[in-house]
């Protein structure tokens, strides 16, 4: 449980016995690892050659689940700024993201607004935990406001069955961390189940969403399914003009961590294959938390352009960046 003021936010049930961040993570005056900008740009930027890092938070997500909607109202304003001041404002190569509270819409929309104007923020992030599926008309203004500043839409893990939402799991309460942690899929795959189905995207035609951190292979049985139900069912939604799977392939994105490892790598290649990586999945590091992927060591049977579109062009595309590029020493830059 997050405590601030006395006031929790989103308590969760499932904690790991092991903890999650990184022991070498922690900065020389023993704060929190990851909490100093100046460390990580030297201890994980520099070190692997990341140009950018978009930032996406710790310990904060379970705002939208808190059962006080104006306390978790003012904590993402607070963190939005506190962000802006000592990250973004530390060097150019962080990327904010905008925290809000999903379980007020007309406030997070005022907040992406307002948030907005500052550039260095290029995306809305939200947790995946949730009371309703992220489809359904309650979200609008989010993903009104999102495509009107041009930002994507970005949801996190963590919060599934804390605070106000509902079970982790469709068959109820996990009983410990690591049998939760297995089936947090089962939640993505319901919340983009519900993106599609309710007409988000032809709604919102402009609208990009990322799934961060939630594993990729399931998502082609469920392209397959939604494809197979729509023709028997199209007429339940007469507001889907294509087939479910090229709404997902379009609008959404996924990224690499925790990515699933099977015995024989081929496998995840055929995955990748499947759900047309080159242009859906992105990197994504995980840092500070101990499973992080290190950019040397993970998907190494990635080649050619199929590992240069993952492992940056689909972000800089995605996010509008200008790509710094070194020659002889010193920073030009690429506009891509």
């Amino acid at each position: 449980m997050l405590k601030l003021g006395g006031v929790p936010i989103g308590p969760n049930n499932y904690r790991s016995p092991i903890g999650v961040l990184r022991s070498d993570a922690q900065t020389s005056d023993e704060g929190i690892p990851g909490s100093d900008p100046d460390y990580l740009i030297e201890h994980h930027m520099q070190a692997y050659g990341i140009d950018y890092c978009v930032l996406t938070g710790s310990g904060i997500l379970g705002i939208s689940v808190g059962t006080d909607p104006d306390f978790s109202n003012a904590i993402s304003t607070a963190y939005n700024q506190n962000l802006a001041d000592r990250w973004l404002n530390t060097s150019s190569r962080f990327l904010g993201s905008i925290l809000i509270n999903h379980s007020d819409p007309q406030y997070a929309a005022k907040e992406i607004d307002r948030v907005a104007k500052d550039r260095r923020f290029v995306q809305v992030l939200m947790g995946s935990g949730s009371r309703i599926p992220f489809g359904q008309r309650f979200y609008h203004p989010i993903y009104e406001a999102a495509e009107r500043n041009g930002l994507p839409v970005a949801f996190h893990p963590g919060s599934e069955g804390a605070g106000i939402s509902e079970a982790p799991t469709p068959a109820g309460y996990p009983t410990r961390y690591f049998e939760w942690h297995n089936i947090l899929p089962t939640n993505y795959m319901a919340q983009v189940n519900s993106l599609v189905c309710e007409g988000v995207f032809e709604k919102f035609p402009g609208l990009k969403v990322v799934a961060i951190e939630g594993g990729i292979s399931w998502l082609p049985h469920l392209m397959w399914r939604m494809d197979k139900n729509y023709k028997a069912l199209r007429s339940t939604t007469p507001w889907l003009k294509r087939m479910p799977s090229e709404y997902i392939l379009d609008h959404i994105r996924f990224t690499t961590q925790p990515i699933e490892e099977p015995q024989k790598p081929r496998h995840l290649e055929q995955m990748f294959e499947m759900v047309d990586a080159q242009k859906t999945v992105m990197f994504s590091s995980d840092y500070p938390h101990w499973d992080n992927d290190a950019p040397d060591q993970v998907l190494r049977f990635l080649k050619g352009d199929t590992r240069e579109r993952i492992y940056w062009k689909n972000a800089v595309e995605l996010y509008g960046l200008d790509l710094p590029v070194f020659r002889n020493g010193k920073k030009e830059i690429c506009h891509v």
